[in-house]
Order: structure tokens, then sequence, then C-alpha cells
């Protein structure tokens, strides 16, 4: 039998007063990837290699073999994702209670589209927490800067390199804040200049290695208010897999 907040989020979902965005990238092999110089090796794109269709001597459905490294599209980073989270939680035992929970969402669009390489600094999220309240404790952070326009185009995508993201700083803070985790419309939680940072990719490092995670590649996310989504992500719970492809989809009020 439903419980009563259960029976009024379907009421809602019925009634259309309750609204659900979906900010996940369509996954294919134009989906762009991140490009690490030698000697880093390379995540796989994404591929789709039809085993049968409709076929009287194959079967009479249709399915197909799929190819893709974790970290390609809208996908979720994992605590042991990196050095530093290496002892962290891998993609399977992430708690439910972080897959499903509040977000909150910083636009930045207007400044990346000034700056491509722009970061947030930890005087933006103060001024976002004046205006708007806390960070929501076990919830999501989500960056807004306007990427996901650029989602289409690889060379667009990766800009050379200059694409928005987290000062150290603010990801040192962040890192200690009660969010679980950091999103973004970007191909990685970290800046496109990012190895160069006096602590090199900053969110994976501290963020990660804080038990927190990270969304990267997310799309939509100009549909959303600054407070009051309901943030669900849904990654393949890969056993011992240090992030996974996911659907990620937001609730909130029509």
């Amino acid at each position: 039998m439903a419980t009563e907040p259960i029976a009024a989020l379907l009421g809602a979902l019925t009634a259309g007063t309750c609204e659900i965005i979906d900010l996940t990238a369509p996954l294919s092999s134009r989906t762009p990837i991140i490009g690490l110089p030698a000697p880093y090796p390379n995540t796989p794109g994404f591929s789709l290699t039809e085993i049968s269709r409709y076929d009287d001597e194959r079967g009479h459905w249709y399915w197909n073999e799929i190819h893709t490294g974790e970290h390609v599209g809208t996908h979720l980073d994992a605590p042991n994702h990196w050095i530093t989270g290496r002892d962290g939680l891998d993609v399977s035992r992430i708690p439910l209670r972080h897959l499903l929970a509040p977000a909150v969402v910083l636009d930045f669009a207007a400044e990346a589209a000034d700056d491509p390489g722009f970061l947030l600094e930890i005087e933006h999220v103060e001024a976002w927490i004046a205006a708007h309240g806390p960070l929501p404790e076990g919830g999501w952070l989500l960056y807004r800067t306007g990427w996901d326009e650029r989602a289409h185009d690889q060379d667009a995508f990766l800009n050379e390199g200059r694409t928005p993201g987290v000062s150290v700083e603010c990801a040192r803070y962040l890192a200690a804040s009660p969010i679980a985790g950091l999103g973004v419309e970007t191909v990685g939680t970290d800046a496109g200049a990012a190895h160069s940072f006096d602590l090199p990719f900053p969110c994976h490092d501290l963020l990660l290695g804080a038990g927190k995670y990270g969304l990267t590649q997310l799309a939509n996310l100009a549909a959303l208010p600054a407070t009051g989504a309901l943030l669900l992500v849904a990654p393949l719970p890969i056993v011992g897999g240090s992030g996974s492809p996911a659907r990620v989809l937001a609730l909130m009020n029509h």
C-alpha cells in the first residue's frame, strides 16, 4: 500500500503538476569523449553492434552488443575513480539515498559564454547561498555553464582544452560541504585547463577523495529552478566499476 508521500507524488505526476526533465545527453557513436595527451590511455567511445534483427535464421527479435568506457556521455564518477578515493565506494555500492536526492542549480552560463575558461569560486557559491539558502545536505550541486549546447560537436565540446570548471579553492570548499556530489555539463567535472592547476584536477582529487561523486555531460539544466528539484541518478551497478553511463532525471513542480 502506498504511503502518503508516494501517493502524493503519484498524484502529482498523474495530474501533471510534477514535471520530469531528462538531464541525460543521448548516447551514440557521436557522443563527445575526453581526449587525454600521451602517454595517458584514452577511453573508447560508444559503439553499437547488431547481434540480430527480426531474422528467421537468428531469431525474431532485435538486440545489440554495446561497447563503451565507463566514463562516456552522461555518466557518474564513483569515489574509486581517483587515486585519492581508491579505498572508497565503487559504483555498485553507492547508497540509494545519494541517487535520489535534492538538487540545486548554480547558473553561470552567461559568465562561461564570455569566458570559456570561467572558474567557479568560493565567493560565487557563498553569494548563491546568501540568495537561496544552504546547499542540500546529501544532495547535488548542479553547475550550469550552457556547455550542453556544444554537445553535438566533439571539437566545440572540448574547445581545445578551454572549458569552464571549478577553482582549486572552490573544489576544496565543496569537498568539505554537505553535498553528495557535483554535476556539470562539460566532459568532466574539472576545467579543461585543470591539468595545469597547482593541484591538478582538483574536483576529482578533492571531491572523490572526500567520498563524493561526480556527474558529467548533463543536459537541460536551463529548465531547472535554482532550488526545489529532486534528482534521480541511475547508473549501472557495475561491481568494481569506477563509474557508469547514467540516466539522470529531475522532478520539479510544474
